[in-house]
């Protein structure tokens, strides 16, 4: 998605002119359904008359194609600028620049990562070099135009207010610096210089319309990359508070023997990848020698992670690298150097089948490592015995004699990228009131059936690299697990018959080649993804009186989320109700962004298809 577009003799009219920035906000108004800060707005008044000075160059022809605030392919990260055109043999270039406002930064001990002044105080932020590389690459990695067209990027970046690069010049650098040079405020001409070097030709072929109606195809996904990631080949890059918070995890896991504990928190949405900073902390401090596990309660992401790697290396020694939230009872303190836990919000306090076993999951892994990091979002606690706060993980700490840091990811990888969905969502579920009460114009297909055969037709027609699944709410008993020939969830009316997913698939259900006619719940897919999600939403959730209402007993007896509710309500009927009413919320909010490309629903409730279908884009 591009916000403003247009080849560089009208973009230098704009600017004279003084309507670039009201374009530009016209343009968010109209691509993404939503206004701007002041302090943006005026971020891209001053960066972009730098901009036009460099363009100002008699060399760089006048249909050259300047594209202004693209959005990277599957996130909420947009680029500042990106040139275009063709090289002397008729090549197709772009060139990105990261602009920057900076006066200056500071060298840290970390990779990529510089201290400069942002929102009034120092702090630590990516690289620009790193940053605009890392924007080059996601572009490699997920547009199909730059892939088979042979679009060549070049990133860059461009401090226009600096002029002591010496931080960010350090040799420590060099490698980014390489693959993305920086330029400061007095190397006009050098910046200049680098865009000739590429482009001697205007932007005649509409390269990034190319690039922006293209096809979405991932280089490779994270189940496939972790085998390369031990490898200490990683197979995608971490980008902007991604990189940081990597970063941050492996300087305090690198604490020397006998230093204080750490626990990092790291806040996170759906799709913001706590997953893939999880995996690669793994891979690296596995790379060091350094005695590294990633955990979690959901034994999903395990078990997949696991599989994909079992292929050349004897599957005791992956397992190893991957356990249950309830290993580490009566674990001696510091035994491990780092504990990754995915899915923090899932934690419960006691572990084992029955729930009888260890005191506190959470003190128990900050116990046994020198350093754990939390991986959280609260919005995703679904079970009555989920106890992942970052109060609980603080008290813990605290207790514990350890250091909390706090960090947070913001940028989102899943559904299209798009904050907005998410924000919706959460409007409509009632979790929280934010602006966005429809979806129209937004690039994420979601779609309202009134059919679930309807649903199941579209999510199989999806299917074609097992890229599409069905789930539901937990409503419906699970027949099937003692008599296999029986169906779990039926509408006769429709004909539509199905199962749960099959017991002998377990946590691998969702990679399973014939899953697709199964369906899956909360415990089979959270913490994963799939292209296109088909969600079923059960009698758990209804409209009544014009309100979205939960029910729990609604739930099928055999669903243990909600195991408890009847008693709990007996003796605090407010509190069990409100808990309850989050629960089911909760459920569908993370059943409905699974999907990385759409999320097609069918509601048993009439009057939640209603209510959903205020926001459903035209179908097709």
């Amino acid at each position: 998605m591009i916000i403003y577009q247009a080849p560089k003799v009208s973009f230098l009219g704009d600017l004279e002119e003084s309507r670039i920035d009201q374009l530009l906000v016209d343009g968010f108004r109209e691509r993404l359904g939503r206004g701007v800060s002041p302090s943006e707005v005026g971020s891209w008044r001053n960066s972009l008359q730098y901009v036009g000075n460099v363009l100002r160059d008699p060399l760089l022809p006048d249909d050259l194609g300047v594209s202004v605030e693209c959005q990277i392919p599957r996130s909420s990260k947009r680029i500042d600028v990106i040139l275009t055109g063709q090289g002397g043999g008729g090549s197709d270039h772009a060139v990105i620049v990261e602009l920057k406002q900076w006066e200056r930064a500071e060298r840290t001990a970390k990779d990529g990562i510089v201290l400069t002044f942002l929102g009034g105080s120092k702090r630590e932020a990516v690289h620009p070099s790193y940053q605009a590389w890392g924007y080059a690459t996601l572009l490699e990695q997920f547009n199909e135009t730059v892939q088979t067209d042979g679009i060549v990027l070049h990133p860059c970046a461009f401090l226009h207010n600096c002029a002591e690069p010496a931080g960010l010049t350090d040799r420590f650098y060099s490698e980014y610096l390489s693959r993305a040079p920086l330029f400061i405020r007095n190397e006009v001409g050098k910046l200049r210089g680098f865009i000739r070097e590429f482009i001697t030709l205007g932007d005649r072929t509409n390269i990034m319309g190319r690039i922006e109606q293209s096809r979405l195809r991932p280089s490779r996904k994270l189940s496939d990359a972790v085998l390369g990631m031990l490898d200490q080949r990683p197979e995608f890059v971490l980008v902007d508070e991604q990189k940081e918070v990597f970063e941050m995890a492996l300087q305090l896991a690198r604490q020397p023997t006998g230093a204080k504990k750490q626990v990092l928190i790291v806040h996170g949405g759906p799709g913001t990848g706590k997953s893939v900073v999880a995996i690669n902390l793994v891979a690296r401090l596995t790379g060091e020698g350094r005695f590294a596990q990633y955990v979690s309660k959901n034994s999903a992401p395990r078990a997949v992670y696991s599989e994909r790697l079992a292929g050349s290396r004897r599957k005791r020694e992956i397992d190893g690298l991957f356990c249950g939230s309830g290993s580490y009872i009566g674990i001696e303190s510091d035994s491990c150097e780092c504990l990754i836990v995915d899915e923090a919000h899932r934690l419960n306090e006691k572990s084992g089948l029955y729930g009888n076993k260890g005191e506190n999951q959470i003190k128990e892994v900050i116990s046994a490592a020198r350093c754990s990091v939390f991986f959280i979002d609260e919005d995703q606690r679904v079970t009555l015995k989920d106890i992942g706060t970052t109060d609980t993980i603080k008290g813990w700490a605290a207790r514990l004699d350890a250091n909390v840091t706090v960090m947070r990811l913001e940028s989102q990888f899943r559904c299209q990228g798009s904050d907005a969905y998410l924000a919706w969502l959460d409007n409509t579920l009632g979790i929280r009131d934010t602006a966005n009460t429809t979806l129209e114009g937004f690039d994420y297909d979601f779609r309202v059936f009134d059919c679930p055969s309807q649903l199941r037709a579209a999510i199989e027609a999806r299917n074609g690299e097992n890229s599409a699944r069905l789930v539901a709410g937990y409503c419906w008993k699970w027949k099937s697990k003692k008599e296999p020939l029986a169906w779990d969830i039926e509408f006769p009316e429709a004909e539509f018959q199905a199962r749960w997913n099959l017991s002998t698939d377990g946590s691998l259900w969702i990679v399973q080649p014939n899953s697709v006619r199964e369906i899956g719940c909360i415990h089979t897919c959270q913490g994963l993804e799939v292209d296109y999600i088909g969600v079923i939403i059960g009698p758990d959730l209804v409209v009544r009186n014009g309100q979205l209402v939960t029910d729990p007993s609604a739930r099928a007896g055999s669903d243990k989320s909600v195991h408890g509710w009847r008693k709990l309500a007996s003796k605090d009927p407010q509190g069990a109700a409100e808990l309850t009413d989050r629960i089911i919320r909760n459920t569908y909010r993370t059943l409905m962004t699974r999907g990385t490309k759409g999320c097609f629903v069918y509601a048993v409730d009439p009057g939640v298809r209603e209510l959903l279908k205020q926001a459903q884009r035209p179908l097709k």
